[in-house]
């Protein structure tokens, strides 16, 4: 029997993978949140919910690493953006006690959640819209207004604004920790990617963002598309990438895939990856396992849309967390 530990359960990503794993025979599933009132706790057994510190505190790792420790966790995955950096610091001690933590190199973590970074290694290989730091020297590039602003890290849309001329680029503070960035037309996608132990793209599964809630699609549809393929398998193999990633694209003028982002993990929309054929949580699991995966996964064209769904159990199961801030008493 395997055991895997999923954090993050309260996000459409931990559920996902939960789901997934959960329907895999021979594994048993544990599940980890910050905040009791996570739904994917109630998905697994009462014996193996876990509540855990958030991701930026300092002891977030330790503490993974005693719960890993404790349950005899055989593989870690982790859907939080703001863990995977510390986690992947531990990712030896991890190793030595027994768990293998399914999460990119240390290096491709650091690269993906840095924008700037991510953009000057990725251009030799795969169209990227001008970027630059917000310097004293960015509002006098050459740009074609509108621009885009955004934080170099994080993820979901969030602190990204668009700038109408060069006199409110202008006006805007120098910030080494936004980017400014060409706005391009096109549609965006969002590509869904795994790599196996050796670097080489098994899948790559394009979809649209046909609805977006909180920066998370809600519908959609995969598409089978060369030129997404191969741009986001690119990206892939520039950034070293082992493992799943998310990468996001959008067409510019030309009707060209250009990178916007990666993030390294897997993403909120995953489900409508898993019903086009490509299972990323156990194609995960295997590649932690040191379990062959297939040459090529292919994939079909579906469209998902996605809805509200209730979980429900005795009061007194909800377990109480220190961690989570404004919890209401059930």
């Amino acid at each position: 029997m395997t055991r895997v530990l999923v954090t993050g359960v309260g996000g459409p990503a931990g559920v996902a993978v939960l789901r997934s794993l959960l329907r895999r025979p021979g594994v048993e599933v544990y599940a980890a949140d910050m905040d009791g009132w996570a739904a994917g706790l109630y998905l697994v057994p009462t014996d193996r919910r876990r509540l855990v510190p958030p991701g930026a505190e300092p002891g977030f790792a330790q503490a993974i690493g005693e719960l890993c420790a404790v349950d005899r966790i055989d593989v870690l995955f982790s859907t939080v953006d703001a863990e995977l950096l510390p986690l992947a610091d531990t990712r030896e001690d991890l190793r030595t006690a027994g768990t293998t933590l399914a999460a990119p190199a240390t290096e491709t973590l650091r690269l993906c959640l840095d924008k700037a970074a991510l953009a000057a290694r990725c251009a030799p290989s795969v169209r990227v819209p001008e970027t630059r730091v917000l310097d004293g020297s960015a509002a006098e590039a050459d740009w074609r207004f509108p621009v885009i602003v955004k934080p170099r890290s994080g993820s979901g849309s969030r602190g990204v604004r668009q700038v109408p001329d060069r006199d409110t680029l202008r006006a805007l503070a120098p910030d080494p920790t936004l980017i400014v960035q060409e706005l391009l037309p096109g549609e965006e996608y969002s590509v869904d990617v795994l790599a196996d132990a050796s670097g080489r793209v098994v899948t790559a599964v394009p979809r649209t963002r046909s609805r977006v809630d909180s920066g998370v699609s809600i519908a959609g549809m995969t598409v089978r598309d060369h030129d997404l393929e191969q741009a986001a398998s690119a990206t892939a193999e520039a950034i070293g990438l082992v493992g799943v990633a998310n990468v996001q694209l959008r067409r510019d003028v030309a009707g060209r895939p250009a990178l916007l982002e990666v993030n390294p993990r897997f993403p909120g929309a995953l489900p409508l990856t898993i019903a086009a054929g490509a299972d990323l949580p156990a194609l995960a699991l295997d590649l932690a396992l040191g379990r062959p995966l297939p040459a090529r996964l292919p994939f079909h064209e579906i469209a998902g849309v996605r809805f509200l769904e209730d979980v429900f159990c005795p009061p007194g199961e909800i377990l109480r967390s220190a961690y989570a801030a404004h919890q209401e008493e059930p």
